[in-house]
């Protein structure tokens, strides 16, 4: 750290934090003045509640979170919705209970006789069906207050989790700023401006937040780690950093650089943690998706066979055939799976190793953009399958092929693209990796930043990166307008230390002009770097380079700053690649599932489904006893529909596993289409 003054962590005089606009500190005061009018009656009417002693646990959880209402706004939605859903789930209880109550006195009348204890029967059927509704709905509104404590406590879980994983990134960053020669409020803003750090970032920004308030950062922290969902990790780093800044520069810089390790090693162990519990996930997945699908065909066959093995059921709606029951019950299971299966496997996936796509705002742009764009890709092809749904809806086919079709022509070409932008964010990634050790060799060397790059840029073969770095080349030298780019990017710091310094009015004036140079230099060099990071466009970029800029305008040593840089895109770049060849296997799991499905299906629609067989096994036989009842046609298509689900499931977890739900879309949709063609093409259906 250079030895310049910085301001305490307590110093009320810190200037104002760098971290943009800040949500509020108070996350208790209502917020009725810019509330909607629904929101006003609810706070009105409801906001009473919050000082119920049964809500005072969702209130600590509440703190957690990071919603932008206050926690009596908050309470008053979820009772106004319980009263919602109470009078929703009521007239239909009522119609319900109206139709059952005369059966279920009848029931009670006949079990007791004259010596029932309360003469039941004798009251109105009109009452008891109003408390058997009332009593629904009441029910019905108290699940409701409660799935508002549950949902608080997802949502702390869910950031809980978020912050754990972008810490050590923050620690990391906050330890190459200590370097250099920014106060800890600053750095502290720095950390929080930075999307790439997520939760924690959220964090650092509330807890500027609470400091500007509260006059001292030591506050701010203070409270941050009382409130925080963080108990383990944040909260004890928050309290020691507040510490350790009090102490001094270098007590500081130590601090972090310990901090630092001790959470890379214990995000390893988390890695491992989840790599086992992924191998678990598969093997119930499996087993799950698998035997209901086995258990059902093994009931159609039964039931064809023997058809007394599962009798139609009377219901209020009619008979209803039990076999198509048990049939599209399971159909919904299996989908449901397979949701769950997928969102559970991509939540073991890190941050920075979940691809998302922005869509253009403009149509023209939608249009260009989509042979390379997922989400572009997506606008276009919706109304593409929409338009075959119809189509096919009028050629005749069933509801069940129409949908899936449609899904598997929307959801084929979505995953195409996303699969070839994915191979060219891999080569980024490739080589930006190498990129960085060419511009860390440089600068190790002695050479400023923007010369290390505009010699990369001549020198180096980066492929799919050339015209990228050519033009951040070209940005960082238009710096020389200030004229600082002839010294490093480390010597500035010093430069504007020594303006503060001087003293005879020419030369104040001549220091102010440097360290206006010195700031245009920095917001063009910043600038650049940020369209830099955006044209590759890759999570590992933008979960890197970002250290760059913040570190090297710190004044920290711009030495270590691209060693630290050069390990830092290193690991990560060898953690995707090991996270992907570990996930094959998971992908191969998924796809012999469905294949296994299938065959099972094939082989008992051709084996046992059959008019001639079963006549067959009639004649010689006495198992089927009411051959004519059997339609052969119809159990072939409820065998399909199951193994289709099955199918979907399949993909679904097979391409989350892979690469996310976009590659998700892509293993459903091309094992839909294979599961159609393969039915059609070998007359299964």
């Amino acid at each position: 750290m250079s030895a310049g003054p910085r301001s305490g962590v307590g110093d009320p005089a810190d200037p104002p934090d760098a971290g943009g606009t800040l949500a509020a500190a108070d996350d208790d005061l209502p917020r009725s003045r810019r509330a909607s009018v629904a929101d006003r009656v609810l706070y009105a009417l409801f906001a009473r509640h919050a000082d119920d002693r049964r809500h005072d646990a969702d209130r600590k959880r509440y703190r957690g979170t990071a919603l932008g209402t206050g926690f009596e706004t908050y309470l008053s939605r979820v009772y106004g919705l319980s009263w919602l859903v109470c009078a929703v789930v009521t007239v239909p209880a009522l119609v319900v209970a109206s139709g059952v109550t005369p059966s279920l006195l009848a029931a009670v009348d006949a079990l007791f006789g004259g010596d029932a204890p309360i003469p039941v029967a004798a009251r109105s059927r009109r009452w008891v069906a109003l408390g058997i509704a009332a009593a629904a709905g009441l029910l019905a509104k108290r699940a409701t207050v409660r799935f508002g404590g549950v949902h608080l406590r997802w949502l702390t879980a869910t950031r809980r989790t978020d912050i754990e994983r972008t810490l050590p990134g923050a620690v990391r960053y906050l330890e190459l700023l200590a370097s250099g020669s920014d106060g800890p409020r600053a750095m502290v803003a720095k950390a929080a401006a930075s999307d790439a750090y997520g939760g924690t970032a959220t964090s650092l920004r509330k807890a500027l937040n609470a400091a500007r308030l509260a006059g001292s950062l030591d506050e701010g922290l203070r409270r941050v780690a009382r409130d925080t969902p963080s108990r383990e990790l944040l909260a004890p780093f928050l309290l020691k950093f507040r510490k350790h800044a009090a102490t001094g520069d270098a007590a500081l810089a130590s601090y972090l650089r310990t901090e630092s390790r001790m959470l890379a090693h214990r995000q390893d162990r988390a890695r491992k943690r989840a790599r086992r519990f992924l191998e678990l996930l598969t093997e119930l997945f499996v087993a799950v998706l698998v035997l209901p699908a086995l258990l059902v065909i093994a009931a159609t066959a039964l039931t064809v066979v023997i058809p007394e093995f599962l009798p139609p059921v009377d219901t209020p709606v009619g008979v209803v055939p039990t076999r198509a029951v048990v049939l599209y019950g399971a159909v919904a299971f299996l989908v449901a799976l397979g949701l769950a299966g997928a969102v559970a496997v991509g939540t073991l996936r890190p941050p920075n190793q979940r691809a998302s796509y922005d869509r253009p705002g403009s149509p023209r742009a939608i249009l260009v953009s989509a042979g390379r764009n997922p989400a572009s890709t997506a606008v276009v092809a919706a109304p593409v399958a929409l338009a075959l749904a119809a189509w096919l809806a009028v050629s005749g086919y069933t509801l069940v092929n129409v949908a899936l079709l449609a899904y598997a022509a929307f959801a084929a070409p979505v995953g195409v693209v996303a699969g070839r932008r994915t191979r060219i964010d891999d080569a980024k990634d490739r080589e930006l990796a190498d990129f960085v050790h060419a511009v860390s060799g440089h600068v190790a060397h002695g050479r400023p930043f923007p010369d290390a790059v505009e010699a990369v840029a001549r020198d180096a073969d980066l492929g799919v990166l050339d015209g990228d770095v050519a033009a951040l080349a070209f940005a960082l030298r238009s710096t020389t307008a200030t004229g600082a780019v002839g010294c490093s990017p480390g010597e500035m710091a010093p430069s504007r230390a020594g303006a503060t310094g001087a003293t005879g009015e020419g030369e104040t004036g001549s220091a102010n002009a440097g360290k206006t140079d010195a700031g245009e230099t920095t917001d063009v060099r910043a600038a650049a770097v940020g369209r830099f990071v955006d044209r590759v466009g890759t999570p590992l970029a933008e979960g890197t380079l970002g250290l760059v800029t913040g570190a090297l305008n710190a004044g920290s040593d711009a030495d270590a700053v691209f060693e630290t840089l050069r390990i830092e895109v290193g690991q990560l770049y060898s953690e995707q690649r090991a996270l992907r060849s570990s996930m094959h296997p998971y992908v191969a799991v998924g796809w012999a599932a469905a294949a296994l499905v299938a065959a099972v299906v094939a082989v008992v629609n051709t084996q046992v489904i059959d008019a001639a067989r079963l006549a067959e096994v009639a004649a010689a036989t006495d198992f089927v006893t009411e051959p004519e009842t059997v339609h052969p046609d119809l159990e072939r298509f409820r065998l399909y529909v199951v193994t289709q689900a099955t199918v979907l499931a399949s993909g679904w977890f097979a391409g989350t596993a892979s690469r996310g739900r976009y590659a998700a879309l892509l293993h459903s949709g091309v094992l839909v289409a294979l599961c159609y063609a393969a039915f059609t093409l070998g007359g299964l259906l």
